[in-house]
């Protein structure tokens, strides 16, 4: 709103030719989410405590977690609510991906939000069916996907990282595909947002490793340049990115370890998605294996222990996800908390280099 409202009038007052740079107006929406959330951040933590929104504690999770029951939850609605006002505020709303950007968060951070109060309601750790909430989340990534494979930029074909030339063409199996992306990713996160700081930490990492995939997707000369897919408008999706990471640092300060709040399955979900489908848009599927890696090897400890369970009656770690096996080996909850986020660093690092390594 603000860039509408504010570049045109540059003609007369030259200062505002600054609304120019996406590079400008991702850093102002890192600044304005960020405010967001430090500001809000306590009077939600007040209202969730009084209408006694807390945490309820899965029956056989570790037993020092007992401690953390009743413990404010639903706190991924400060992070939404900063990220996509700041996105409202300085993106090109004229851009059709930041909508579908906006929407898809939206969409998984209601389904979240609906998970989360029955959850509340019940005083149970068990939400709504799990089918339903995977049927209404592929619904939602399935008409994202369906919308970004109709883009003429778009097609259904895939970026392989560190190959130049490889471009295989899923026709229209990039529908499906793309779905099973973005909820792949959405529920990667909920799976991850088992510690205090656990997930938000490489959220916030992979958010700002995808600002710089969309500002070089979205930027002609650069991607010539870099030889990736150049998306026209994906530019924009830096500023949403920048906004998400922000959020996600605000929030940090409420969620670190003691944890005075946490996300929530609002938060978790709309993250997630919101990572996936950012990675669809800019043509950079793949690579969210890699940006995304503490999030994938979680969601695979969780798929490996049951597929043991049921076949060989044995498990492979002592409790799934592996966050909580390293728990009952011994290791301080800080400690596992800053070694993952140490590893999504270098899996960041690792994803950037595909951008010149081809």
């Amino acid at each position: 709103m603000l860039y509408l409202l504010l570049y045109p009038l540059h003609v007369s007052y030259p200062p505002l030719n600054v609304f120019k740079y996406i590079t400008f107006r991702t850093l102002l929406a890192g600044l304005c989410a960020l405010t967001l959330s430090l500001v809000l951040g306590p009077m939600l933590i007040r209202r969730l405590s009084a209408l006694q929104i807390g945490q309820a504690i899965r029956s056989d999770g570790p037993a020092n977690h007992a401690s953390k029951a009743g413990t404010p939850t639903m706190g991924g609605t400060l992070i939404i609510f900063s990220l996509l006002l700041a996105t409202l505020m300085l993106a090109d709303l004229s851009v059709r991906y930041v909508w579908i950007a906006v929407l898809v968060t939206l969409g998984h951070g209601l389904v979240g939000f609906l998970d989360d109060y029955a959850k509340v309601q019940r005083r149970s750790s068990a939400g709504i069916p799990g089918r339903v909430r995977l049927a209404v989340e592929f619904a939602i990534a399935g008409a994202a996907a369906l919308a970004i494979y109709l883009r003429p930029e778009h097609g259904g074909q895939l970026t392989m990282p560190f190959l130049k030339d490889v471009h295989p063409d899923l026709g229209l199996w990039y529908v499906p595909f793309g779905a099973l992306v973005v909820v792949g990713a959405a529920n990667a996160v909920n799976l991850t947002d088992g510690l205090d700081g656990l997930a938000i930490g490489p959220v916030m990492i992979a958010g700002g490793t995808y600002a710089v995939f969309a500002y070089t997707a979205g930027h002609a000369k650069i991607a010539e340049y870099l030889q990736i897919p150049f998306v026209p408008g994906a530019g924009e999706l830096a500023v949403f990115c920048g906004a998400l990471a922000a959020a996600g640092l605000g929030f940090l300060w409420f969620n670190a370890y003691p944890a005075q709040m946490f996300m929530g399955d609002v938060g978790s979900l709309a993250l997630g998605s919101a990572l996936g489908v950012v990675a669809l848009i800019t043509r950079q599927e793949l690579v969210l294996v890699l940006v995304g890696g503490v999030f994938v090897v979680e969601a695979l400890s969780v798929i490996g222990q049951v597929i043991s369970f049921k076949l060989r009656r044995k498990r492979i770690f002592r409790m799934a996800p592996i966050h909580h096996h390293f728990e009952l080996l011994g290791w301080p909850e800080p400690q596992i908390i800053v070694r993952f986020w140490i590893v999504s660093v270098v899996c960041a690092l690792l994803a950037l280099s595909t951008l010149k390594l081809r």
